[in-house]
Order: structure tokens, then C-alpha cells, then sequence
């Protein structure tokens, strides 16, 4: 088992792409649409990495983040942005996220991404 990864984000076809490329993969995936839902699976499900975007209508990526470290200091998370958001990002890269990606993102570089951040388990 290769691990498994949170894919939070409002557009559902980006949820969709991401989430068939990293089940190819290997990868268990969750899906939310909104930091509500990101959150309860951040809590039950406790994810080895979360890909966030930070335009999400009612809690913004910002503040899921900063609930989702509260739960799990050590959570890895990957930012999705739109290009142009350097404030954001900063913020992110701050509150510990690891990288970012602009949107539209290679979806090449992204499972690149998730394979460097999480450890292919020997189990």
C-alpha cells in the first residue's frame, strides 16, 4: 500500500482527474468539495498527504490548513492555486505546506509530487 491522499477542491473535475491518475497509481484516495468535509475525513481518515486548494467558497484553504495541523501537526499538504496568489502561498508555505502547484498544473508534476511526499511503505 502506497498511502493515502485527501484531494480538496470545489471544481469537481479537478477532484475527479486527480483522484482516477493517483488510484492508478496505488493510492487510497478521499475527496471533499469544502473544508467541512476535509476536515471530518482529515479526522477519521487521517490522510499521509492532502492536495488543497486555496479558492474554496466558505472556508478558504487558509483556514483548512490551520484546522487540519490543529488535528495533525505533521500532516503533509500540497497547495493548488491559481496563478498569482503569492500571498496565499507564502501564508501556506508558513503554516507548513510543502509545495504549491498553479493552476492549471501539469498533472505530471503532481504525481511526481505526491510520490516524492509520501513513503512507499515495505509492509
Amino acid at each position: 500500500m502506497k498511502g493515502k491522499v485527501l484531494i480538496v477542491d470545489d471544481q469537481f473535475g479537478i477532484r475527479i482527474l486527480l483522484n482516477e491518475v493517483l488510484q492508478k497509481e496505488g493510492y487510497d484516495t478521499y475527496q471533499a468539495a469544502n473544508g467541512v468535509h476535509a476536515i471530518e475525513i482529515v479526522t477519521k481518515y487521517s490522510p499521509d498527504l492532502v492536495l488543497l486548494d486555496m479558492k474554496i467558497p466558505g472556508m478558504d484553504g487558509i483556514e483548512i490548513l490551520k484546522r487540519m495541523k490543529v488535528i495533525d501537526p505533521d500532516i503533509r499538504v500540497i497547495i493548488m492555486t491559481a496563478y498569482g496568489e503569492l500571498d496565499m502561498i507564502q501564508e501556506a508555505k508558513e503554516l507548513g505546506a510543502l509545495t504549491h502547484f498553479a493552476k492549471p498544473f501539469d498533472i505530471d508534476d503532481i504525481r511526481a509530487a505526491v510520490k516524492k511526499y509520501i513513503p512507499i511503505s515495505t509492509n
